[in-house]
């Protein structure tokens, strides 16, 4: 195992005393591993929340701040915040408004912040919460019951973000939040496997000659396993599946993500495969971004993420963000 670390057991507190380092706008809890905004937003807004194992940045901590998220929790790598600590950013952010827990749908990740959402109850904050489920490839996994919650996170904490911003209430960014989750899917795959800090070793082994369709984002298995194909065929296997289960026809945001290991020059080439396939179906591309924002640590691979838009959607995906992670307008 090569990494730039000092000691695997302190990765993430190491991790998070950069970003407060580098980035003073944000405000970095060290002891319960929470990332709020340097200077809440106004009392009386809604406060949105996210947050999950680390080891996908910037999905989450690098989306906190103006336009976007109001706090993340980091939890250790690949493994879910506690309750207590998720419920104390849920105390930190509160304006008065209520807070959103955006939550993947892992079971840890479930779990963990009902319960969180049960103290908050009980100290007087009301708590709305989604869960992303939007992975296509498989319908139960190892980490799930139903669809994982993958790239469309980031579309999702972006949309809300905006609106929270502009003072809607908290049962108003909730519909909002299952909008989005309702018109959005992706797929991914992956080249490589990811090394865990603390496993030392890849979590799985994958030849040269291969890759995995249908990959989660901490190593779980994909819908099958193949000899390597052009970007060409990549890109088909992984824009069909989403179509099959949306209809996507109309304008749209994509997403070509990658997942830690894989270069730009790579994405982008992808991304013209993707966007070729989804012109010939249809799809109107309004806004796309492609990069890395939902990880895996080093896995070389890529995955899809298509939102249907509307006018609503794309004048909040339009409003000003600023995030070590997302920026524009602002």
């Amino acid at each position: 195992m090569k990494k730039l670390i000092n000691a695997p057991e302190d990765v993430l507190v190491e991790s998070l005393r950069g970003v407060a380092l580098a980035h003073p706008e944000l405000s970095v809890d060290l002891e319960n591993h929470v990332i709020t905004r340097a200077t809440p937003k106004a009392q009386g807004k809604v406060a949105i929340l996210s947050g999950g194992g680390s080891g996908h940045e910037p999905l989450h901590g690098g989306f906190v701040g103006t336009g976007m998220l109001d706090a993340a929790v980091a939890g250790e790598v690949f493994t879910s915040p506690t309750p207590d600590r998720v419920q104390v950013a849920t105390k930190a952010v509160d304006r008065g408004a209520g807070v959103l827990h955006i939550v993947k749908n892992y079971t840890g990740d479930v779990l963990n912040f009902e319960m969180a959402a049960e103290l908050a109850a009980m100290e007087g904050i009301e708590v709305g919460s989604i869960t992303v489920d939007d992975d296509v490839a498989v319908q139960d996994s190892l980490y799930t019951a139903g669809r994982r919650g993958v790239g469309l996170t980031v579309l999702l904490e972006k949309i809300v973000g905006a609106a929270a911003e502009e003072g809607r209430d908290l049962a108003a960014v909730v519909e909002l939040a299952k909008k989005v989750n309702g018109q959005g899917r992706s797929m991914g795959m992956a080249l490589t496997s990811c090394t865990v800090p603390a496993a030392g070793k890849p979590t799985f082994d994958l030849p040269d000659d291969q890759m995995e369709i249908g990959i989660g984002i901490h190593g779980e298995p994909g819908r099958h396993r193949e000899p390597l194909a052009p970007a060409s065929e990549i890109a088909r296997q992984l824009v069909e599946p989403i179509l099959a289960d949306i209809d996507a026809a109309g304008p749209a945001i994509v997403m070509l993500n990658g997942m830690g290991a894989t270069p730009l020059i790579e994405l982008y080439l992808m991304y013209g495969e993707v966007a070729a396939i989804l012109e010939k179906s249809g799809v109107q591309i309004a806004r796309n971004l492609v990069g890395n924002y939902i990880t895996s640590l080093d896995m070389a691979g890529c995955s899809v993420t298509l939102l249907k838009a509307d006018d609503e959607l794309l004048r909040l995906w339009d409003a000003p963000v600023n995030t070590p992670g997302l920026r524009w307008g602002a």
